[in-house]
């Protein structure tokens, strides 16, 4: 007889099987990537582009260029546009990010085949109306003020300029007066040397297996483009600053803190026992960080770190808010934390918690085929060896308390950190 009195055994996780996507290369230059599964009638498309801040030859053009994307074509208005697809129930919308642009398209499979043109057009020939141009720069220059008074943005903005260099992308600050001189024509050239088929990595996924060679049909006809190449981009600089660099904030009670420096790439070896390290000290709710400041001092709702990884650039990023009169104790509470896990071993339960803290969760994000889709996109686009995820796991089961020490003395060192205080005292 079932005793419920007990809870269930527990199992722990010895390896992670994701689906293989199916791969197929376009006529136009383009590759499609096909993760198959029809437990509900719905799928996602998405179309990424190294369109992202990245490429841009000025600042502001990746986030305009791709936010009106849908905001006119050559044969519709933006409100013709919004209409068809709020008509089948799907959602349409491109973003602009660090790296990428991605066009993305959720939607019942049966209306794909309908909406497939129209994601066609938007990618091949948005008009880039004016009284949209303006209406947009004017939006975002008004968000872009709004997110500059407060103090975590400030903090963000500046630790990321001082990390990568004013020269690069990652570092580069917004400038209103630059963003508001951008012209349509300008987005049309980055459109066209940006936006081209042959750069471009086509994610389906869901209920697709009737309408694959549909879409491999009408986004084959998507024309190349004929257009100068971008500009060559600045390089990251390797080295950064250390030590303090305070962010005044006039009028503002709240001080936000940033300590990290830069961080291995992905790709490296040792990354699976490098994310448990930052997951130790940071990367969840009973993280060291967490009981020290938060529960034990009371200085912050929330600490917490992680590792933020570009394709060009990786970075270790300690992020919290607390009181102006609290900034400098918090400064020396994350050092204690930083030099504690260089001296002292980790005890075998705090240990074995992490691991199945961070096992759980990486099952946890593979439970859909979007998630799933999720995944295999990351790993194609930073360029890790296939089996990335399977790795993650043995290696993270074989971590010891030792190799997160002599990690943790290799790069948790205070004196390596950058920290920037915006706010406060």
């Amino acid at each position: 007889m079932l005793n419920r009195l007990l809870p269930p055994p527990t199992h722990p996780l010895t390896s992670i099987t994701l689906p293989t996507p199916t791969v197929s290369h376009l006529p136009n230059g383009a590759r499609l990537h096909l993760l198959a599964n029809a437990a509900q009638p719905v799928l996602r498309l998405q179309v990424v582009l190294p369109a992202g801040k990245y490429q841009e030859p000025a600042p502001g053009l990746a986030q305009l260029t791709a936010r009106l994307l849908t905001e006119g074509t050559a044969t519709r208005t933006a409100r013709q546009i919004a209409d068809e697809v709020a008509f089948y129930g799907a959602s349409l919308d491109c973003e602009a990010g660090l790296d990428h642009a991605t066009l993305t398209l959720y939607c019942l499979a049966r209306h794909l085949p309908t909406l497939l043109p129209l994601v066609q057009e938007v990618l091949a020939a948005p008009t880039f109306p004016e009284p949209e141009l303006l209406q947009m720069k004017t939006r975002i220059s008004q968000n872009m003020r709004v997110e500059r008074q407060k103090t975590s943005f400030r903090a963000s903005e500046e630790f990321n300029r001082q990390l990568f260099g004013e020269d690069s992308p990652y570092g580069r600050s917004f400038n209103e007066a630059s963003f508001a001189t951008i012209t349509a024509d300008q987005l049309r050239a980055f459109h066209a040397a940006a936006y081209g088929p042959a750069g471009a990595e086509i994610f389906l996924s869901g209920d697709v297996a009737d309408y694959a060679a549909g879409v491999a049909e009408v986004l084959g006809q998507w024309p190349a483009t004929e257009a100068a190449a971008l500009p060559a981009v600045a390089p990251t600089r390797t080295s950064y600053p250390t030590g303090l660099v305070a962010v005044p904030v006039e009028g503002s009670i709240q001080a936000s803190v940033r300590v990290g420096r830069r961080w291995p790439a992905l790709s490296e070896a040792q990354t699976p026992e490098l994310l448990l390290l930052v997951k130790v000290l940071g990367g969840y709710f009973g993280s060291r960080l967490m009981k020290n400041i938060r529960e034990d001092k009371g200085y912050t709702y929330g600490i917490h770190a992680s590792v933020v990884a570009r394709e060009q650039a990786a970075a270790l990023v300690i992020g919290t808010d607390v009181n102006g009169d609290r900034a400098e104790a918090t400064r020396q509470e994350i050092a204690y934390e930083l030099e504690r896990l260089q001296t002292e071993l980790l005890d075998e339960d705090e240990l074995e918690t992490v691991k199945n803290y961070t096992l759980g969760k990486l099952m946890g994000e593979t439970a859909t085929v979007f998630e799933q889709a999720d995944k295999y996109r990351h790993i194609m686009l930073h360029g890790l060896r296939p089996d990335y995820d399977q790795q993650l796991v043995r290696q993270t089961r074989a971590a010891t308390a030792a190799d997160l020490q002599a990690l943790a003395r290799t790069y948790l060192s205070p004196a390596d950190m950058l920290t920037v205080v915006a706010g406060g005292a």
